[in-house]
């Protein structure tokens, strides 16, 4: 069965981009492109590659060889994906040498002279040597909310399904792949229906994407599993909505940087012996994705077990850590995460106003991205407030240090990574020169003083049991979240207070209009 394509995805020079036309033409608009000019100064694409721009295996075996990693052998399928195994980057590169060159054809599914098509996936490069410095994030995609966060905190604090924060392969979503010409990757969307991005070191790929107004195509009659190879001949009474399907397609050259918008399905074929940098990652931009994911996913863990929920005693926290597994994150684990930006951004803001009134004109593009941010929490949270998993009763079953423990506000502000994560996050959204030269610095005292944390937060948020109120503030569910963000726009001594709507016209929230 052949595909339908009729679009082509738009080529541009990243260095003629400022980050706010980025923003609009293409984050806010969920759109991909291909991005030029981007990875000129990379290491990466001078001491990985040979002079005829082809993977320099002798010294990624002399300098990388030890690694861990994970290949999948692109000719043979398990379950939903191609099978895995592990072995060292020194014997995968053995492998690459031994393979005939310029031997395979088009058919994705056919080795090298019976050899099994093998493709390093998933290397996490940049925790196991994070002094050798392969490349340079872009502007555009340093608003990563997922690996700032991941850097400094381990993701399910929220289940007992604990992944340990040293462990390289929980630690973060920027992987290294690299394979000979031929290997491929199925048809799938990104983790957490994130944002991507992919910069080719050297090779060339060829993409294949389906904008998510049509995802429901391609997933079985029972929208449970989807098509794992578009060329296949796919069965129309198992997927009978796949010959709807319109794609869009792109030949990725070496130096080219893709970005992969949330929710777009895409198929990818290496078309030369590849190596390419990649992240996962997301913002407030596409925060709602991630939310609608998850909601989803609890949807189909809970109707998996529904028929045990008279009998167990905890049935909230069975779905909750079958999520966790299965997805990477929870409920509680997304909370927990939005309340980390949500204390950072929100000390950002009060600094920023702190230093001097003017700097938050002067910073207007800063103050601009933190303020949407805010909102974008403050959006998700709302539709969080009434799930059954923040219950009281459901709270209760918490494990570990316990729930209160983990979103105490003074307990978050407390903490020494919290103020390395804060600085994270100001370095991802580059604040001016001007303000740089001021060596600004997070004050502990200045942020949780007595008087701050009690006119700041409103008295519902500031309620929690055993604890005084004016001393122990809690962040205990999406709807303390919902009014501690209002507050801050709607309190007099609020950091938002008083903000003119004008100066956020990309920004449609009520939290303006109330106030």
């Amino acid at each position: 069965m052949g595909i339908r394509i009729e679009g082509k995805i738009e080529r541009v020079n990243g260095k003629e981009l400022s980050y706010d036309e980025f923003s609009e033409k293409y984050l806010m608009k969920n759109e991909p492109v291909l991005l030029t000019g981007l990875m000129d100064r990379w290491k990466a694409c001078e001491e990985w590659v040979t002079e005829d721009r082809r993977p320099k295996l002798d010294f990624l075996s002399a300098h990388f060889g030890d690694s861990p990693i994970t290949v999948a052998d692109c000719t043979a399928r398990e379950l939903t994906d191609q099978k895995r195994t592990e072995m060292s980057l020194s014997e995968f590169m053995d492998y690459w040498r031994m393979l005939p060159s310029g031997s395979c054809n088009s058919n994705r599914s056919i080795s090298r002279n019976n050899h099994p098509l093998l493709y390093l996936k998933d290397w996490h490069f940049v925790k196991e040597y994070p002094a050798y410095v392969a490349y340079k994030t872009a502007s555009f995609f340093r608003d990563d909310w997922l690996n700032i966060y991941l850097d400094h905190y381990g993701m399910q604090q929220g289940s007992n399904v604990q992944c340990d924060q040293n462990d390289v392969k929980c630690s973060d979503y920027r992987f290294v792949y690299m394979g000979p010409e031929g290997t491929w990757t199925p048809l799938h969307a990104d983790v957490f229906r994130s944002y991507s991005w992919s910069g080719n070191v050297c090779g060339k790929k060829h993409w294949y994407l389906l904008p998510p107004s049509q995802s429901r195509l391609i997933f079985d009659r029972f929208q449970r599993n989807t098509v794992y190879d578009i060329f296949d001949e796919v069965s129309e009474k198992q997927f009978p909505g796949f010959g709807q399907t319109i794609w869009r397609e792109c030949i990725q050259e070496e130096g080219e940087i893709i970005f992969v918008p949330s929710g777009w399905f895409h198929q990818v074929h290496n078309m030369e012996d590849t190596i390419s940098i990649n992240h996962n990652w997301f913002n407030g931009h596409n925060l709602d994705f991630v939310w609608k994911l998850l909601l989803r996913d609890y949807c189909e863990a809970k109707e998996y077990i529904e028929d045990i929920r008279d009998i167990c005693d905890d049935f909230e926290w069975l779905c909750q850590r079958n999520l966790a597994a299965n997805t990477g994150m929870n409920f509680y684990d997304f909370f927990i995460f939005i309340s980390r930006f949500t204390v950072a951004i929100w000390g950002l803001l009060y600094h920023l106003k702190l230093v001097e009134s003017s700097e938050f004109s002067m910073s207007s593009n800063v103050v601009k991205r933190l303020i949407f941010n805010l909102v974008s929490v403050y959006n998700v949270a709302k539709s969080m407030e009434y799930v059954e998993a923040f219950n009281p009763e459901n709270i209760h079953h918490f494990p570990g240090e316990g729930w209160h423990s983990l979103v105490g506000v003074r307990r978050i502000m407390g903490e020494d990574r919290f103020q390395e994560f804060a600085v994270a996050i100001i370095e991802s959204i580059e604040l001016p020169d001007e303000f740089k030269q001021r060596n600004i610095e997070f004050s502990i005292d200045s942020l949780i003083s007595e008087g701050f944390s009690s006119s700041q937060l409103s008295q519902s948020v500031l309620q929690e049991s055993n604890y005084p109120k004016h001393s122990r503030p809690s962040l205990s569910s999406p709807a303390d979240l919902v009014r501690l963000i209002e507050h801050l726009f709607a309190a007099p001594d609020g950091v938002c207070y008083g903000l003119d709507p004008s100066f956020f016209p990309d920004i449609s929230c009520n939290l303006f209009q109330e106030h």
